[in-house]
């Protein structure tokens, strides 16, 4: 009996329609990238385990997907590997992973080649990642990231086009209905300084993160069992409570900040990026300056922002932040950058949803031109051949069939046009074009047709 067919949880195939959706989709935010100035980049797959462990947290840490070494590698271990537990089992038998996110591979090629590289580096990435994560809706274990960064300045300028780029972008696709939440992680530290926790900024930083899952009076409760004071609580409850606009909630903060010198600084740096952002042309009626933004990735340390549709129920499809020594894990100190990410998947999903696709992604093909005999056949294969010189994508329907087969054809696959060539055609060189959404036919000469399709 067969095997019936079937795929891994969490990831997903792409028919013909999805393509063209996603390349219409990929082309539109690369095109952008390239407007201010981001070149493209690769980098593989599987990276060493060195590379990527203690990047993300524990948790980032649990969701890599590892990769057993090849050969009898349990020839190398013993006895006392087993007795020393899983962690150290694991060193022996697995040295590499596949990629978590383009971030660090990124930093890790930027120290390899710093040589060979002009500061500062713009660079755009378009690549699958991968995370041995639970999966549910929005949520894959293999999906693309689209990735711009900077690295070799400190400039805010830097922050204020990344977020430029977001709004282009999405005004590009007529995605209106979102929201960019902006903060600093040097904000974060400044609330964990005023309530008591700045020993505890870790835990701190991932419990706040949850409170639009959890909850205030949850998300307290688990504060309280940090060993966070009540006077810290209520003063922090008090600060989320805040619903100024972006301009005076920095100003009140300068107030409760006092004491707190990174506080201070973060403060400067989200106003700095809002001020460039105006100078941009941004307008900042969906820039919210969120002080419950904490980004789960380690190694962020200035400005973090994420974006997440208003109209569809999504998580974040759009985030980065500023991170100031990520390289110098790998030997190259000192060496500032910040990217942004797009989720492919998860944009197209809310695209979808939203039915924002335009219509004319779903073929590839102009025009088809119809097949009856051999003779036809032949002039039919020379009809395509000047109209792919002429930049006109066409396919010739492969055997002879009957007209009723070869339009049903061609609209199952939404091709616009297609041309008739019968023996009438082939002695006039006039050919009929029937336009296949409304039905309307019209006789046109080879050079009027070319001249026809090519300006469709």
């Amino acid at each position: 009996m067969a095997q019936k067919p079937s795929l891994p949880k969490g990831v997903r195939d792409f028919g013909p329609e999805q393509m063209f959706r996603r390349n219409y989709l990929l082309d539109t935010i690369k095109g952008v990238f390239k407007k201010y100035g981001f070149m493209p980049l690769e980098t593989p797959a599987i990276e060493n385990l060195s590379t990527l462990t203690g990047k993300y947290g524990d948790e980032g840490d649990q969701l890599l997907f590892k990769i057993l070494n090849s050969g009898d590698f349990l020839s190398k271990t013993d006895a006392s590997d087993f007795e020393a537990g899983a962690k150290e089992l694991s060193k022996k038998i697995t040295e590499k992973g596949l990629k978590y996110d383009l971030t660090v591979p990124f930093a890790r090629y930027v120290v390899m080649n710093q040589n060979d590289i002009t500061f500062p580096f713009k660079r755009y990435q378009v690549q699958p990642v991968w995370r041995a994560d639970r999966p549910q809706k929005g949520r894959y274990r293999e999906f693309y990231q689209c990735d711009a960064d900077i690295i070799g300045t400190n400039s805010l300028v830097c922050e204020a086009e990344l977020m430029a780029m977001v709004n282009e972008i999405f005004c590009k696709l007529e995605l209106k209905d979102y929201q960019v939440s902006i903060s600093s992680r040097k904000i974060l530290e400044g609330l964990a300084d005023v309530i008591g926790a700045t020993d505890k900024f870790s835990a701190f930083c991932v419990i706040l993160d949850k409170l639009d899952k959890i909850g205030l009076e949850k998300m307290l409760e688990e504060m309280s069992q940090l060993g966070i004071p009540k006077s810290g609580l209520d003063r922090l409850t008090a600060i989320l409570e805040l619903e100024e606009d972006n301009t005076d909630k920095i100003e009140t903060l300068r107030k409760v900040f006092i004491g707190s010198e990174v506080g201070i600084e973060g403060l400067n740096e989200v106003e700095t990026t809002l001020k460039h952002m105006t100078s941009l042309g941004v307008a900042h009626d969906k820039t919210h300056f969120d002080l419950t933004l904490a980004r789960g990735l380690s190694y962020y340390t200035g400005i973090i922002y994420e974006v997440k549709p208003t109209s569809v129920k999504m998580g974040t499809i759009t985030a980065g932040g500023r991170y100031d020594n990520l390289t110098g894990v790998f030997g190259l100190e000192g060496v500032s950058g910040v990217g942004i990410s797009f989720g492919v998947d998860r944009i197209y999903d809310v695209l979808d949803e939203l039915n924002l696709f335009p219509s004319n992604q779903l073929g590839s093909t102009k025009v088809m031109i119809t097949n009856f005999d051999e003779t036809c056949l032949e002039h039919a294969l020379g009809l395509s051949s000047r109209l792919r010189n002429n930049n006109v994508n066409c396919e010739v329907y492969p055997e002879p069939a009957k007209m009723k087969k070869q339009l049903g054809y061609a609209n199952k696959k939404n091709i616009p046009f297609v041309v008739m060539v019968g023996q009438e055609e082939i002695d006039t060189n006039i050919y009929t074009v029937k336009n296949m959404e409304d039905g309307e036919q019209h006789k046109q000469t080879m050079l009027e047709l070319i001249d026809f399709l090519a300006t469709q």
